[in-house]
């Protein structure tokens, strides 16, 4: 007869429950080995095979070192991404915006449909009704990233995803919404992001680059001014 104690199914049927139970979120530290054991009147060698086949299905990993996690282990390559938005700022990414965003227009002109132009109004229309910078944010971004999608390119959509990771940080929506604010482009913004649609729904290819162009420069121009400003208050104060 096997011991309880000692018995490595019952040991995975509890920690299944253990994980099932919403205790831990992705990504979250689990207690030691030990504490499990512990906790759950388990021997070590039965938690300690009970973990292997977790980890071995996905529902934890582990890192030598730091311990065990809940849930699949990260991607190295979301690692590699958030590391390369955390070392960036705002002037580049609009730098690659610039080369990327009028293409996406462009190619937009020609693959999209009279639905998908509609959505596009309709992130226009709740962008003009957000009340605050985290809701303009949101919609701004939704409404870029549908011009994207409607690109039909899905390399390009790859792309534009990782250099749009930078709308997460508070950071930069509060650079940009500074730099709204600063230049009072919220109407000029608003008649470009029509401007931009309109030459999208015309099939205009040429004319909704120049139009997102246009769009981008205008914002790029206010943040220069914003971290120009910032930079002389700060040298100003040393």
């Amino acid at each position: 007869m096997i011991d309880d104690h000692d018995n490595s199914n019952l040991a995975l049927n509890k920690l299944r429950e253990l994980l099932s139970s919403g205790r831990f979120s992705a990504g979250e530290k689990l207690p030691t080995e030990r504490s499990l054991c512990e906790e759950l009147c388990l021997g070590r060698r039965s938690v300690r095979r009970a973990l292997e086949v977790l980890e071995a299905e996905g529902l934890i990993w582990r890192r030598q070192g730091s311990g065990t996690f809940a849930g699949a282990r990260p991607d190295a390559f979301d690692d590699y991404v958030g590391a390369l938005v955390a070392g960036t700022d705002p002037l580049e990414v609009m730098e690659v915006r610039l080369r990327l965003e009028p293409q996406l227009a462009q190619l937009a002109a020609l693959r999209a449909n009279a639905t998908d132009v509609q959505a596009m109004y309709d992130l226009v229309a709740k962008i003009g009704a957000s009340k605050d910078a985290d809701g303009r944010e949101l919609w701004d971004g939704a409404l870029h990233r549908k011009i994207a999608q409607c690109a039909g390119n899905s390399l390009f959509l790859a792309l534009f995803d990782v250099m749009n990771r930078t709308r997460q940080d508070p950071a930069w929506q509060n650079i940009r919404e500074q730099a709204r604010a600063f230049a009072q482009t919220r109407p000029v913004t608003h008649g470009q992001h029509l401007a931009i649609i309109d030459r999208i729904a015309s099939h205009d290819p040429i004319g909704a680059g120049e139009a997102m162009r246009v769009h981008l420069l205008t914002l790029q121009e206010s943040l220069i001014r914003i971290t120009s400003i910032d930079t002389a208050v700060h040298v100003a104060e040393a």
